[in-house]
C-alpha cells in the first residue's frame, strides 16, 4: 500500500526514481504534511528540492489556500522586506502605493522560501517574529499585522557553518529546522540515473521531434559512476545537449565523456563529523581545505630551513651571516640575497668574505583572495555572463553581484 501511494505521489509531482533514500524522504514529507510544523529542506543544488514543498502543501489542510514560492537569492537585498512583508505608500523612493507582501497574500496557505540562507540578517529577524508569533509589520508602518502561514524553507548551503560565520541566526535555524527533509544527491541514487536519462531523452525527443538518444552498455556504466556535482539539473542539461548535437542516436562511451567534466576522476572525500555532514557538499570548501593544507606544508618546510643552514653562524629572525664556503657546502642558492657580486670561492678565504642571506616568508592565501580568483575565472569561462557564472559557482546571482562589487570585478 505504501509503495502504491509513493508511486502516485511521484507521478503527480514528476519525481523519478526508486532509491530507498528518496522514498524515505518522500514518506517523511507525507507524514508531516497534515501538521503545521515548519520544514527545512536540505540538499545540494539541482537535486529537485522544489517538488517537496508542493508535496507538503497539497497533502495538508492548507491545500485550498495560497501556495507562494519565493527565491530569496534572486530578490535584491533592498527590496526583500517589501516583497515578503509589504510596504506603505511613501515608505521609500518608488513606493507610490500600498503593497501587500507575500505573508499577507498567503494567509491560511504556505510559503516556500527557497535559498533561505541568502536572506539578509535584518530580514531574518523579521522572519523569526513571524515564526514565533505570526506577526509582521509592513515596511514604513507601525501597525502590527497577523498572518497564519506555514513556512517551508530550502537551502543548499551549510547553515551551521553560516551561523558560525555570523551570516545566519541560530534561533531562526532551529525554528525552521523543526523537521528536516534531506534530499540525497544523485551520486547516492545511482540506480535512478538510467531512469532519469531515459525520461529526459524521451522528453527532448518529443520536444525537438527527433528520435530519442540511447546509451551503449559501456556509456551507461560511465553515466552511473560519474559523481554528478550538478545533480539532476546537470544530467538534464547534458541529455538535452546530446539530443540536439549528436547525429548518431546511440551514444558511445567516447562521445559521452566529451560532455562530462573529469569523468574518470573521482572527487576526494574528506572525513568529517556527523554534525558537519553537509560541510563539504560545496566543492569550494574542498578547495579551501586543500589550500590550508598546502599552507601548513609550506610552514612546516620553513621550520626545517634552520636545520639545513646549521653550521658555525647562528640563524637570526631577520637575516644571518654565514661564510661563502659554508653556503657552497649546504647548497642553498635560492635563499641568498646579495648586496654585491659574489666572488669566486678560490679568490677569498672563509674569514674574509661574508654574504647576507634572508629567510623568505611563505606566501599565504586568504579566503577572500581564493574566492575573488574563483569568481574572476568563472566570469572569464562564461565570457562575463553572470547568470552562468553563478550556476557554475553554485551561488545565487544576488550573492555573485554583491561579491563582484565587493572585489571590484565590475
Amino acid at each position: 500500500m505504501v509503495k502504491v501511494d509513493l508511486q502516485l505521489i511521484k507521478n503527480r509531482f514528476g519525481i523519478i526514481g526508486n532509491s530507498s533514500l528518496l522514498d524515505r524522504e518522500i514518506d517523511k514529507a507525507l507524514l508531516i504534511a497534515p501538521t503545521d510544523l515548519s520544514v527545512l529542506i536540505i540538499g545540494e543544488s539541482g537535486v529537485g528540492k522544489e517538488a517537496f514543498p508542493q508535496i507538503i502543501h497539497q497533502n495538508s489542510i492548507r491545500k485550498h489556500g495560497a501556495y507562494i514560492a519565493v527565491n530569496c537569492g534572486a530578490i535584491p537585498e533592498g527590496t526583500i522586506d517589501s516583497e515578503l512583508f509589504g510596504h506603505e505608500k511613501g515608505s521609500f523612493t518608488g513606493a507610490l502605493a500600498d503593497r501587500k507582501g507575500y505573508f499577507d497574500v498567503a494567509d491560511k496557505g504556505t510559503i516556500f522560501l527557497d535559498e533561505v540562507g541568502e536572506l539578509p540578517m535584518a530580514t531574518q529577524a523579521r522572519l523569526l517574529r513571524v515564526l514565533e508569533s505570526g506577526e509582521f509589520i509592513k515596511v514604513g508602518s507601525s501597525k502590527v499585522q497577523k498572518t497564519d502561514v506555514r513556512i517551508v524553507a530550502a537551502t543548499n548551503v551549510d547553515l551551521l557553518k553560516a551561523i558560525r560565520n555570523g551570516k545566519f541566526r541560530e534561533d531562526l535555524y532551529y525554528r525552521l529546522n523543526t523537521v528536516p527533509v534531506i534530499i540525497p544527491p544523485l551520486r547516492d541514487r545511482k540506480e535512478d540515473i538510467p531512469l532519469l536519462f531515459r525520461k529526459f531523452a524521451g522528453d527532448f525527443a518529443e520536444k525537438y521531434r527527433m528520435p530519442a538518444i540511447l546509451l551503449t552498455d559501456e556509456a551507461r556504466s560511465v553515466l552511473m559512476k560519474y559523481r554528478w556535482p550538478g545533480n539532476i539539473r546537470e544530467l538534464k542539461n547534458i541529455t538535452e545537449r546530446m539530443s540536439i548535437i549528436e547525429k548518431d542516436r546511440e551514444i558511445s562511451v567516447e562521445t559521452l565523456k566529451t560532455y562530462l567534466v573529469n569523468p574518470d576522476v573521482g572527487l576526494p572525500v574528506l572525513a568529517h563529523s556527523e554534525s558537519d555532514s553537509h560541510f563539504f557538499n560545496n566543492e569550494r570548501e574542498i578547495l579551501y581545505q586543500i589550500l590550508f593544507d598546502m599552507r601548513k606544508d609550506i610552514n612546516d618546510l620553513k621550520n626545517r630551513v634552520p636545520e639545513l643552514k646549521s653550521g658555525n653562524a647562528p640563524i637570526q629572525s631577520d637575516h644571518s651571516h654565514v661564510t661563502f664556503q659554508h653556503l657552497l657546502k649546504n647548497n642553498i642558492p635560492d635563499e641568498i640575497v646579495e648586496d654585491e657580486p659574489v666572488p669566486y670561492a678560490d679568490e677569498y678565504s672563509d674569514e674574509e668574505t661574508e654574504i647576507e642571506i634572508k629567510e623568505t616568508e611563505p606566501k599565504t592565501f586568504s579566503l577572500e583572495e581564493v574566492e575573488k580568483d574563483m569568481i574572476q575565472k568563472a566570469l572569464e569561462r562564461h565570457r562575463g555572463k553572470r547568470r552562468n557564472a553563478a550556476l557554475d559557482l553554485k551561488i545565487s546571482e544576488r550573492t555573485l553581484y554583491r561579491k563582484i562589487k565587493e572585489y571590484g570585478l565590475e
